[in-house]
């Protein structure tokens, strides 16, 4: 089922997830949720919070659904490793129309549990690394936006405040 994606500027997308307890048929469900969420969008990643559920479980594929071994599930992620930078283009499903330069890692290695919770650890580069950040930002209560510099956030937010005022948010 394809859920609706909250917006910049709602309180879920602000407080950090909580850890999942135990993977159950309702977890599995929310996941396959997100999943028709994420390729419908259409988006690269999709964080629980993104849909108004704060919970540690996020899902990307870099191919936008081409490949069926892309797709990388992740319960309780954790960032273990990474290196280097690269400062690319980035957008959010949850700030749609906005897009802003922010430094990722090149490389990041990310280790939680797969949607049947068994542990493991994938290392991603380019731009699965670049996924795998942004999603791991969301589940702690951050957007792309607060990686940017004062002028440039304000001057997203100031847009965005316009686009409420008219209706259009």
């Amino acid at each position: 089922m394809i859920r609706p994606i909250v917006k910049y500027g709602d309180p879920v997308l602000v407080h950090p997830a909580t850890v999942v307890k135990e993977v159950t048929p309702k977890i599995h469900t929310l996941i396959d949720n997100m999943i028709d969420t994420m390729y419908a969008a259409p988006g690269v990643g999709l964080a629980a919070s993104q849909i108004g559920v704060a919970v540690r479980i996020f899902v990307s594929d870099p191919s936008c659904g081409r490949s069926a071994d892309n797709l990388v599930v992740m319960i309780n992620p954790e960032l273990v490793e990474h290196e280097g930078v690269q400062a690319e283009h980035e957008g959010c499903l949850s700030l749609p129309g906005f897009e802003a330069t922010v430094p990722r890692p090149i490389r990041a290695i990310v280790r939680g549990l797969d949607r049947n919770g068994s542990p493991h650890e994938i290392e991603g580069r380019g731009l699965l690394a670049r996924i795998f950040q942004h999603e791991l930002d969301h589940l702690d209560g951050s957007l792309f936006l607060d990686h940017l510099s004062g002028l440039k956030r304000e001057l997203i937010q100031k847009r965005v405040k316009k686009l409420r005022r008219t209706g259009d948010w």
